[in-house]
């Protein structure tokens, strides 16, 4: 029993790997931290007495804090977190179909040239019409539908 005790700190290379745990455990800590207190303001079902108490008691009292509020809401702080992220996303995808049509409403260059194209394809449009209202399109001086029916009308 007269033998010496080692510990972990003993041996410097075992020192590190304890060292780099705790600091990445104290790191994921606080994220965890970060996404709790995100929650509580993004949460709608809580007043501002609630989130106000779970702000204290999550500051206040850290460690105890977050393993309740993991343990009480924890369920639904995910299903908070795909929601947010499913209206991001919707919000993200109509402001690039925005953007697309040019965002004024009008149908962009390429739009219009897709018809043009179709138009011709059915037999409705001469290859000359054609020719004329795709240089419309492409200078920039109105819309297909205007310069292919008047075309289509005048032509036939």
């Amino acid at each position: 029993m007269s033998g010496q005790m080692y510990l972990a700190y003993d041996y410097p290379l075992l020192s590190a790997f304890w060292t780099m745990l705790l600091f990445f455990l104290w790191i994921m800590w606080f994220i965890l931290l970060f996404r709790i207190v995100a929650d509580i303001f993004r949460d709608d079902t809580l007043g501002g007495w609630a989130k106000a108490g779970w702000l204290v008691f999550v500051i206040f009292l850290p460690f105890l804090g977050v393993f309740v509020y993991v343990i009480a809401r924890g369920k639904n702080m995910g299903r908070r977190e795909v929601t947010q992220a499913r209206v991001q996303q919707e919000a993200f995808d109509s402001y690039i179909r925005e953007t697309a049509k040019g965002g004024d409403g009008r149908p962009s260059s390429v739009d219009e040239l897709a018809r043009l194209s179709e138009i011709r394809a059915r037999g409705d449009i001469t290859d000359e019409e054609f020719r004329r209202a795709k240089e419309l399109v492409l200078s920039g001086h109105g819309p297909s539908e205007g310069a292919g029916a008047d075309t289509a009308t005048s032509g036939r």
